[in-house]
Formats: C-alpha cells, structure tokens, sequence
C-alpha cells in the first residue's frame, strides 16, 4: 500500500511540475529572443529588448567559477544565481557584458509574478537547453 501512496505522489509531483520552456515562454520570451546567432543579434539589435537567453546562459556559465570544476555544484550555483536574479535584479550583481547593461539597462524584477516552482523550472531550463550550445 505504501508503494502505491508513493507512487502516487511522484507521479501528483511530475504532473503538476513547472516545464521551464513553458515558463521563458510564458515570462521571458517577450523580451529574450531564444536563440540567435551572433551576427543576426547585432544586426536585429535595435529591435531587441535584453540579450538573447543563449547569450544569458552563455555569460553565466563563464562568470560562475568553482574551483573543484564539478558540473553539478556549477549547475547548482546557476540555478541558485538565476532563482534570485529573477526577483532581485541589481547592476551590482549582474553579469551582463557592459554595452548589453548600457543598451538595455537591468532587467525588471518578476516579484510577484513568479512563483518558486517557475523560478527553478526555467533556472534549469537556461542552464540545461544551452548545453553546449555558444553564441557565435
């Protein structure tokens, strides 16, 4: 009976747990194009309104910097950073480039507009889709 409880619950959890690309949809995507290349940024800057979350995620990932070099503690502090950011954006933490905090200034805050499951959801989901993937 006990496994079936627990099984029940896991999958209660699963069904209800946030999708991170349904939250940048649904938050971010109004403002952070998904994907694009270097080039085709620089060319469409003007009509953009912050960086493209590749070039995000991209900064972040280099400007977390652990010592040991182990993926999950580097995984851990990027979600950690961004749960935070997204609620408490300030110039003094943030790892922008200086031209992209001139030309689009710091992000507003999401307070009130995202609640803890979203926040993680599309933390993992920045770290995770970009994988690999640079913005060149």
């Amino acid at each position: 009976m006990k496994k079936i409880v627990t099984a029940s619950l896991l999958l209660g959890v699963t069904l209800f747990a946030s999708d991170g690309y349904e939250v940048y949809k649904k938050n971010c995507q109004s403002c952070h194009v998904e994907i694009i290349e270097k080039g085709e940024a620089l060319k469409n800057l003007r009509k953009m309104k912050a960086p493209p979350m590749v070039e995000v995620s991209n900064r972040l990932k280099e400007n977390i910097v652990i010592k040991d070099d182990e993926e999950d503690l580097h995984r851990h502090l990027f979600i950690l950073f961004v749960k935070d950011y997204i609620i408490n954006p300030k110039l003094d933490n943030s790892m922008c480039h200086a031209g992209a905090l001139e030309r689009f200034g710091v992000m507003p805050s999401l307070e009130g507009k995202i609640n803890s499951e979203d926040k993680q959801a599309v933390a993992e989901w920045l770290y995770d889709r970009y994988e690999n993937v640079k913005f060149e």
